[in-house]
């Protein structure tokens, strides 16, 4: 370690005289030969420091066309936003001033959390500058709770977008901005030095710790929280109930916040409908420290929302305020890094913690070498250390990933290629959504070489599997079935196929039924210019769901079916 840190500072050195991007080509070498000789340990610490090297050197205008080329892929770009980004011909890390350069690559552990955490949507200028901020503010405060420092990085480094955290509040009641990032760093420490938070932050990771800093409300009001909502960590769930419930909006369809504000205080006072009551509690959570996540989904009769929390065992509770008589499904949460919603495989991820396991430390050192080998064209070594990633552990998608985009670019066959999709399905069938992304590729290898059988065979399998516990990813392969028919067969096919998967699906569904099926196949007929069918279509499905009369689905099929009839 001596002798690394010693390495370090002559790096460090030469790189604030002549720049990071002349050592770029030198470390990767040097990461290279450590990992060829099977010296994990050093040759990660080397990697570590060619990418931090590779980041700090890079042009900030080539970074940014390229994130906004993820951010378009990924589609999550929104109003908030700002228009036009500065295209300047400089290195990311004049984000950061030296010595907050020399913090980041001298510490092993951050550097782990980091380049496991961030993702192509991130921008980077925004997070190395407060990154550099936080650190140049209080370097000891900065160490301490650095894993605070990187969530509030990945989350702060662009605005919410105007649908956050839910978008039944207009931006009058609610406005969508966040806090000065050192105010907000300040704010949670303080609180964990007075005692007020129900968590150490400290024993927090950032990919934890980003749904404790992504709160909407202003820290007075989350101050005011503490006093009004004072629940104990392993009643948190209560808070949800605190809030009355309005049944008189819901019978009026009033579904957005009628008042002028939206602050904590007004929606306990006035009551709310249950997206009113998840986002009370999420932020009475996060007040204390308490990761929280806000959850919408679809059920029987409307569309619910409630929240989720990480209790005292460190564990997610994910149905507070779900209502499971009412067999909602699974439910939506976002990501307030990314802005995408989070699956399912990845709360479960998080529930597990199983990304602190020594097995999986081990595959991520192997998964990076192995994607830095695909990258410079060296499929092998790529798929050699892939291979090796899942054997520490079956869990990580990302070397499956590179496994497979291995295989393809050494050209092998494509019965190779399906026995590892195979595997990959095996080893997330604990996973519905993972195993049937991977049934669902395998599929399409299959009906590509002309196995047509086989690829109906494995979609009717994982269609069964999943029909009773997670009818949501039936609907969703019913629903590829039916617009790969609308795109591939006749419109007499097609309507086959409909009422087919009306007459299968749509008995005791809901109106996620409704929202994947019903809906998307009445608007299609409707732009084919069959509006009749349109009609027999829609009031097939309300025959066979038979909806509760004055329930949120009735009143969307009386909807539909008026609007078609009345042209």
């Amino acid at each position: 370690p001596r002798h690394r840190d010693s390495l370090l500072t002559l790096q460090v050195a030469a790189a604030r005289r002549d720049g990071w991007a002349p050592q770029v080509d030198g470390l990767r070498a040097a990461a290279r030969r450590a990992y060829e000789r099977d010296e994990l340990a050093a040759a990660t610490a080397w990697f570590h420091v060619y990418r931090w090297a590779a980041l700090f050197g890079e042009d900030e205008a080539a970074f940014v066309l390229r994130w906004l080329d993820a951010v378009k892929t990924e589609r999550v770009g929104h109003e908030n936003m700002p228009a036009r980004y500065q295209l300047r011909h400089q290195p990311l890390g004049h984000w950061l001033t030296p010595d907050g350069q020399a913090w980041l690559i001298g510490h092993a552990e951050f550097s782990n959390e980091f380049f496991a955490l961030i993702q192509p949507v991130d921008f980077l200028p925004g997070v190395f500058q407060i990154l550099s901020e936080l650190h140049g503010r209080d370097p000891a405060l900065f160490s301490k709770y650095a894993q605070l420092a990187l969530a509030l990085a990945v989350v702060y480094d662009v605005p919410p977008p105007p649908d956050w955290p839910h978008g039944q509040v207009s931006a009058q009641a609610l406005p969508r901005r966040w806090p000065d990032a050192g105010d907000a760093f300040a704010w949670w420490t303080r609180e964990e030095s007075l005692g007020h938070t129900y968590h150490r932050l400290t024993r927090l990771r950032a990919d934890e710790l980003k749904f404790v800093v992504d709160a909407a409300a202003p820290f007075d009001e989350l101050a005011w929280s503490q006093q009004a909502a004072h629940l104990p960590l392993n009643e948190l769930a209560r808070a949800y109930t605190m809030v009355r419930y309005r049944r008189d909006r819901l019978s009026a369809q009033r579904m957005m916040w009628p008042g002028p504000t939206y602050t904590l205080e007004a929606i306990l006072g006035a009551g709310g409908i249950c997206v009113d009551q998840a986002y009370f509690a999420t932020e009475v959570g996060k007040a204390r420290g308490v990761p929280t996540l806000l959850f919408s989904g679809a059920g029987l009769d409307g569309r619910h929302a409630w929240f989720g929390f990480l209790d005292g065992n460190q564990r997610w509770q994910l149905d507070a305020g779900r209502y499971a008589e009412q067999r909602f499904v699974t439910g939506i949460a976002r990501d307030p890094q990314t802005w995408r919603a989070l699956s399912d495989h990845e709360l479960k991820f998080l529930s597990e913690r199983f990304r602190a396991l020594p097995s999986f430390l081990q595959s991520q050192r192997h998964q990076e070498f192995a994607a830095d080998y695909l990258a410079t064209g060296d499929a092998t070594a790529a798929a050699a250390a892939a291979r090796k990633a899942v054997n520490y552990e079956r869990r990580s998608q990302p070397a499956w990933e590179t496994l497979l985009a291995a295989e393809t670019a050494l050209g092998r066959e494509a019965k190779a290629r399906e026995a590892t999709l195979h595997e990959a399905m095996r080893a997330f069938s604990l996973y519905p959504d993972l195993e049937v992304l991977y049934s669902r590729r395998l599929s399409a290898s299959l009906r590509a070489r002309g196995e047509t059988s086989a690829a109906d065979f494995e979609e009717q399998r994982i269609a069964r599997k999943y029909q009773a516990k997670r009818s949501d990813l039936s609907l969703q392969q019913a629903r590829e079935r039916l617009v790969r028919s609308m795109a591939t067969q006749p419109v007499a096919e097609q309507i086959r196929l409909y009422n087919a998967t009306v007459a299968t699906l749509g008995p005791g569904a809901g109106i996620g039924f409704y929202d994947q099926i019903v809906v998307v196949f009445v608007e299609y007929l409707l732009q084919s210019g069959r509006n009749a069918d349109a009609v027999r279509a829609a009031e097939t499905a309300r025959r066979t769901l038979q909806p509760e009369p004055g329930s949120q689905l009735d009143r969307e099929f009386s909807k539909l079916i008026g609007a078609l009839k009345g042209g």
